[in-house]
């Protein structure tokens, strides 16, 4: 049988896609910890194309999917989603993006976290991390029954038949009921949390009936008598999803970054995502279709039939993310580097089972990952190990292995502290669900345990996040998204950060700058050095920094990064910010990234940014004639640079060179989000509007509001930003462009107010947003009302 390849890419989500779910051969549904839930349809083919409503929008993190197909009572079926705010929501797919829904199912008392749909029956399952699980008749929607005994969170439910439902739990145990709630067999064979359940068709070739998955990286085929016909082992870290296809194959996703296809007990193919944890993986009956919903803020439909699948660049596009992303050093465990085979083997060896990886230490030093395709008969790269980074940057052991944390937490007074062991690429929910189970303390302690994780890490990151991993700071906003040096090529896949509060009341005008000021300068000086290296070694030795200039720049960054502030020697301060324009705009274009990280950071932390010249060229000048506005630009690049000029504004010379300026910034920052609203890229975007938000609060303070420059600015702002609502759908991006805008109107004079209504047809424009996706939001329709009221 032919092999899965991409079909559609689906990007719209702010945070980690939890679960995902088929309506039918064209329409999807995903929920994500954004707190949304998205119907998404197809609008042409081929290739196949989709665009997204928002179907619902709470406040907390949504967990669960399942679509309760047309009966005679709901011709159109139902969504089902569940929320760690233990409320689950029914919502008709035509009505989807109402405000309320058809009907919410209370009764749990913590995140429901799965739920499976019996239409034959009448009836819904729902697991909760409350220890139950609830059967809800369609239509009464209050619980019917509920099944207790659990001693965990109720990770998985399936409802097998009419009269039967599966429940798997992180008490490790497998336990069947019936509908009216009596325990039927409890089954103990599984060696772990089990975390997931799907049922196989009748006549399955195993005689198997079910089959589970678990924390410990095996999915076991079971009878309904509790027997275990077959072990299908090959992921290498906690499966998360399983699901059947029409074929009677088993498709499964995991935290070891795949989704893994398998035929009886062979793993016949294995897609690498370029994220973490790839959360949930469901299939299409009609077509075979699966979709995946992944820590990378997408979900993604795959087909084996060649007419729904992808154009072969958006294919190699992502085989290429694939390739290039960052493998945390946790998850592939300890390497004995020096016994690591080098590319050679790849040309010599052939693997022995689909899915099988292999560590090659490059010529270079750094170590690839490889898996064997039994199709292709090939090794295929899916990325670079990369080291982590902890509060100090050095490992703690524990019980024979290194973490990056080992917390003391004191439960009961008078009693020696527990020990709880984490690592940065670990699930922050998992380790606090598997140390409350090691110390028998009781699951109503998971939220303050995970809570302490996040708070005591101070939001430290490594490569994409998982479950409730969370940077500080990294936005007075909190939802930019920033380059993480040790993230090999996959620079814009950093980390996903939690969703904005509901909008305030009276947000306009903005009247402080916004900033991005965090970062982890020892990883970003660690992969410079290992760039200028490559520098060198490809012959660009006169670009490249000599040891003493390599000592200034590190001298520079280091003690920025230990004091927050840059040595009071303006000499020594311009020269390193010299050398990093040098860098930043001499190199090849793929060894930009950290020298524009550091020149970003130093653009808020000194004023030297804006005074040192390279060449007789300020920073933005040089920067422009470098080509990083134009021609195929480098998304990573570009929205550095942008952020750069954004950070300008953190002091008075900054804003002085930003301002004056200003048409050569907006021109160049224009043609990078041009492109981007038509190949969506939410950080140019995004980075672009905070900019923009800066230059209004420049305008409208200090007296400057009356100004004819700022009315000039002004109307230039309005036309680029108007030009991004037109067809910027992300939510964050909208924002930060309204609140630009409204801080325009609202301090700029009737002038301004005059060409907003009348040339730009704002009124209009601002009711286009309002009717998208992101104007269902509360933030959003908040600060319509206030232009809207600053218009009139």
């Amino acid at each position: 049988m032919s092999e899965f390849k991409l079909s559609a890419s689906l990007e719209g989500h702010g945070d980690d896609v939890r679960a995902v779910a088929f309506l039918n051969s064209n329409v999807v549904a995903t929920a994500s910890r954004d707190a949304t839930v998205r119907i998404w349809k197809q609008v042409s083919s081929p290739p196949p194309v989709f665009d997204y409503t928002i179907a619902a929008h709470g406040s907390a993190f949504i967990t669960s999917l399942a679509y309760y197909p047309p009966t005679a009572e709901h011709p159109e079926g139902l969504i089902f989603s569940g929320s760690q705010d233990a409320i689950i929501e029914a919502r008709q797919p035509s009505k989807a993006s109402a405000d309320n829904a058809d009907a919410m199912l209370l009764g749990h008392g913590h995140n429901v976290c799965s739920i499976d749909v019996c239409p034959e029956g009448g009836w819904v399952v729902s697991g909760s991390w409350d220890a139950t699980a609830r059967l809800w008749r369609v239509g009464k929607w209050e619980t019917e029954v509920t099944l207790d005994g659990h001693q965990g969170s109720v990770w998985a439910v399936l409802a097998y038949d009419q009269n039967t439902v599966i429940t798997g739990c992180a008490d490790r145990l497998i336990r069947i009921f019936n509908t009216s709630g009596k325990l039927l067999k409890t089954i103990k064979d599984s060696q772990d949390v089990v975390r997931a359940l799907c049922k196989l068709p009748e006549g399955h070739p195993s005689g198997a009936q079910f089959a589970s998955a678990s924390n410990d990286g095996v999915i076991r085929l079971f009878t309904l008598n509790g027997d275990v016909v077959a072990e299908l082992a090959g992921h290498e870290s906690f499966i998360y999803s399983v699901a059947v296809l029409p074929s009677g194959e088993l498709v499964s996703s995991g935290e070891d970054r795949t989704v893994r296809v398998w035929n009886g007990t062979q793993c016949v193919q294995t897609i690498t995502h370029p994220a973490i944890s790839v959360w949930n993986v469901a299939v299409c009956k009609e077509t075979g279709d699966i979709i995946t919903g992944a820590s990378d803020r997408k979900a993604r439909i795959f087909s084996r039939d060649n007419s729904r699948q992808a154009d072969p660049e958006t294919i190699q596009q992502f085989d290429s993310a694939v390739r290039e992303s960052a493998i945390p050093q946790q998850q592939v465990g300890d390497i004995n580097k020096e016994k690591l085979p080098g590319p050679d083997f790849l040309k010599q060896k052939s693997g022995t089972k689909d899915g099988q990886v292999q560590m090659i230490k490059e010529d270079n030093g750094s170590v690839t990952a490889h898996t064997w395709s039994s199709a292709t008969q090939e090794w295929i790269a899916v990325g670079t190990v990369v080291d982590s980074a902890g509060s100090s940057g050095r490992k703690t052991q524990y019980l024979g292995q290194d973490y990056d944390y080992v917390f003391d937490v004191d439960i009961e007074d008078g009693k020696p502290p527990l020990k709880l062991p984490y690592n940065l690429s670990q699930n922050v929910y998992e380790v606090a669900t598997k140390f409350i189970q090691d110390n028998e303390l009781p699951i109503s302690y998971l939220e303050q345990v995970a809570n302490f994780i996040t708070q005591n890490t101070q939001g430290a990151t490594l490569g994409q996040t998982t479950e409730s991993q969370q940077p500080a700071s990294s936005d007075p906003w909190g939802q930019e998204r920033r380059y993480r040096p040790g993230d090999a090529a996959a620079a814009s896949q950093a980390a996903p950060t939690p969703s904005l509060p509901e909008s305030r009341q009276d947000v306009l005008p903005q009247t402080t700058y916004l900033s991005i000021k965090s970062a982890n300068i020892k990883l970003i000086l660690k992969k410079l050095q290992e760039l200028n290296e490559q520098v060198i070694a490809a012959g660009s030795k006169e670009v490249s920094f000599n040891p003493p200039e390599l000592n200034t720049v590190l001298a520079l960054c280091n003690q920025l990064d230990a004091t927050g502030s840059v040595p009071k020697d303006p000499a020594t301060v311009e020269s390193g910010i010299q050398l990093l324009i040098k860098a930043a705009t001499k190199w090849p274009a793929g060894s930009r990234l950290p020298s524009l990280d550091l020149l970003r950071l130093l653009a808020a932390a000194t004023p030297v940014t804006a005074e040192a010249l390279y060449q007789g060229q300020d920073v933005v000048s040089a920067l422009q004639q470098s080509g990083m506005f134009e021609g195929p630009v480098n998304g990573n690049n570009a929205m550095l640079g942008i952020r750069l000029f954004g950070n300008l504004f953190e002091t008075p010379l900054g804003q002085e060179l930003a301002v004056s300026k200003f048409d050569e910034i907006v021109r160049n920052v224009s043609s990078v989000t041009t492109a981007a609203i038509s190949a969506p890229n939410r950080n140019i975007t995004i980075a672009a509007t905070t900019l923009y938000i800066n230059y209004a609060v420049y305008f409208s303070t200090n007296g400057r509001a009356t100004s004819v420059e700022s009315a000039e600015h002004a109307l230039q702002l309005l036309e680029e930003l108007t030009k991004i609502f037109s067809k910027e759908k992300d939510s964050e991006a909208v924002y930060r462009g309204l609140v630009a805008v409204g801080t325009l109107v609202t301090t700029l004079g009737e002038e301004v107010k005059s060409a907003a209504r009348e040339i730009y047809d704002l009124n209009s424009v601002l009711s286009t947003v309002s009717s998208s996706g992101a104007g269902r939001e509360p933030r959003v329709k908040g600060v319509v009302g206030e232009i809207r009221k600053a218009l009139s």
